[in-house]
């Protein structure tokens, strides 16, 4: 009884962290896009700031969809991209 109690606890533990929204992830893909802004990354690393801000907003648009799972994966591909949109910034300036 004991172990059937606590492999239904453990999965909808899971079940829950898999279906929250990617609100820590969707926060940093915006601070990433923002900071390569500030850095010219239109300028400076067009291509990979257009792609983060593509994840961004298909991330959103999976988020309305409450399909959480991939809008956290474009979410992380988003602050990727806009991180490399950065360190080419900084490249490129120094």
């Amino acid at each position: 009884m004991f172990r059937a109690v606590a492999t239904i606890v453990a999965l909808l533990l899971l079940f829950g962290c898999v279906t929250s929204p990617p609100v820590q992830e969707m926060s940093d893909a915006r601070q990433a896009i923002q900071a390569a802004e500030v850095a010219q990354g239109d300028r400076l690393a067009a291509d990979p700031l257009n792609d983060a801000r593509r994840f961004l907003a298909e991330a959103e648009r999976q988020i309305e969809q409450q399909a959480y799972g991939p809008a956290r994966l474009n979410a992380v591909r988003a602050r990727n991209r806009a991180a490399l949109a950065l360190r080419t910034t900084q490249t490129n300036t120094n």
